[in-house]
């Protein structure tokens, strides 16, 4: 969070209007001018004067004040502007990697590619094409990363396989995939032999192949990003 408010109080000291630069931010965190002189302490016509630019551009000081209000007033009202403008900071390559493939391939393909054992509805392999993945920390995606994130896992086609790595019984990943809009066609767990049968159970009634495989990642990436 301190980086975003120097990233503002640094926009604000280098602008050419730093007055209407405050009043943007003001107006981003929906706050205002009444609010934010009470809070400071100061009158509104100070705020105007400000804003306006009919008074002498604020120093560091003042201006570091007044983005450490802003932040801490919506904190006080339940920090839904923080939380977007931290969101916006995060790349999504902390969670998930999204590759396109040239061509379509089977799941029975995909499976036999990264030494892939099919737990369930295998009537489906052949049939289904898909046509990338993605691969997932699955604790990230879990623990932290923000939901606005996940429509964006499916790439430029949502026909393509999940690939979770840090998994440990597989529940928690298809749980999050039971509960979602989108589905993929296929989820891969990484590195685990015993799925847990809430996991098998969702795969069934979802109808999206579930397949585990102990081959090393960078293996997996090596063999994929070929096709």
């Amino acid at each position: 969070m301190e980086k975003i408010k120097l990233e503002i109080a640094g926009e604000i000291s280098l602008s050419d209007d730093a007055g209407a630069t405050m009043k943007k931010w003001r107006e981003v965190f929906s706050i205002s001018q009444v609010e934010l002189a009470r809070y400071l302490g100061i009158s509104v016509s100070t705020i105007s004067d400000y804003e306006a630019n009919r008074r002498k551009s604020p120093g560091t000081g003042v201006i570091k004040r007044f983005v450490n209000s802003l932040f801490e007033m919506d904190r006080a009202k339940g920090g839904a502007i923080s939380q977007k403008l931290l969101e916006g900071e995060k790349n999504v390559e902390d969670y998930f990697e999204v590759h396109e493939f040239a061509r379509g391939m089977s799941i029975k393909d995909f499976a036999a590619l990264i030494e892939g054992k099919i737990l369930t509805n295998h009537d489906m392999m052949e049939s289904k094409q898909v046509y990338g993945y993605t691969l997932i920390d699955s604790l990230k995606v879990i623990l932290d990363m923000p939901f606005s994130y996940f429509p964006r896992m499916y790439g430029n086609v949502s026909e393509r396989v999940f690939i979770f790595t840090g998994v440990s019984t597989g529940r928690s990943p298809m749980v999050v995939i039971r509960v979602s809009t989108s589905k993929p066609s296929a989820v891969v767990l990484h590195g685990i032999e015993d799925v847990d049968k809430l996991a098998l159970k969702i795969s069934e009634r979802e109808r999206i192949p579930l397949i585990v495989t102990k081959m090393d990642i960078g293996k997996i990436k090596e063999k994929l990003d070929k096709i």
